[in-house]
């Protein structure tokens, strides 16, 4: 049965994913992605069902448009595969809480769009991060309510409210000394709204996982790039990928890097 549900949320991740690439698209665009057929982005010739089967279309017809010949871009595939992968791990992180599992899918979704956007554009879009930081509220918010309302047992306590609200606004103002610092070279501002997203969603202290992972990922690519010759040390390079990544890290290995490094500095304190 496990296995049978997990298919079943690849395969609906593979779907979702493919709408989120329409989004990013249509962000950049500015048109709505919940009016009109999907597209080709060269030819603007209107796509079959047959060339919209989430990665199976993409193989057959090769990486090509079946009408103009042009490549298409890997990020489709990737993209579809990306959030399949993620809706099985946030499925095993989460079942069999349903309701924490379609909150885990909802900010799945938004961190994807803003990784591939701010990865393409170098912007993190408020049409995006907005929407996200005010779901996350809700969920707060209503649940918090449901649950004392209908179970009197609410699911957050006054102390974890707090401890999220400590850690979006910690995480943001740290951001914010840093674009102030630089002067807006090292960081956007972007970046402080993404933080505050992050200290809102995963609280303390998966917040500091999250960025230390971000800022460890981020400086080993980084040399890697500038090594390759393909970027410079005054090169611009997006950071929200990295804080997303090491938000999905944190979402899903937070605890256990918690234990495993607090457990290592008591065996290395005793020694």
């Amino acid at each position: 049965m496990q296995v049978f549900i997990s298919v079943f949320f690849f395969l609906f991740g593979l779907i979702i994913g493919s709408f989120l690439n329409c989004v990013i698209y249509r962000l950049q665009t500015d048109e709505s992605f919940l009016k009109g057929r999907s597209f080709c982005p060269n030819c603007k010739h209107t796509l079959s069902w047959q060339d919209l089967i989430p990665i199976f279309s993409f193989l057959i017809l090769r990486g090509k448009c079946r009408y103009c010949k042009k490549p298409i871009s890997w990020q489709y595939p990737l993209v579809e595969l990306a959030t399949g992968v993620l809706f099985v791990l946030v499925l095993s992180y989460t079942f069999p809480n349903l309701l924490v599992t379609g909150y885990w899918l909802f900010i799945t979704c938004f961190l994807i769009v803003i990784f591939v956007y701010d990865l393409e554009h170098y912007i993190i879009p408020d049409k995006v991060i907005y929407p996200a930081i005010l779901v996350v509220g809700i969920w707060y918010f209503m649940s918090g309510i449901f649950f004392h309302l209908y179970t009197r047992y609410p699911l957050f306590t006054r102390s974890e409210i707090l401890n999220t609200t400590y850690s979006a606004f910690g995480a943001a103002v740290f951001f914010l000394l840093i674009v102030l610092i630089s002067r807006g070279k090292w960081m956007g501002i972007g970046d402080i709204k993404l933080a505050f997203l992050m200290g809102l969603f995963l609280g303390f202290p998966k917040i500091l996982v999250a960025l230390f992972l971000a800022f460890f990922i981020g400086a080993i690519i980084g040399l890697e790039l500038i090594i390759a010759g393909k970027k410079k040390m005054k090169s611009e390079v997006p950071f929200g990928p990295f804080l997303i990544t090491g938000t999905f890290l944190a979402m899903f290995f937070g605890e256990q890097l918690i234990s495993w490094y607090w457990n290592l500095f008591l065996i290395y304190n005793i020694i």
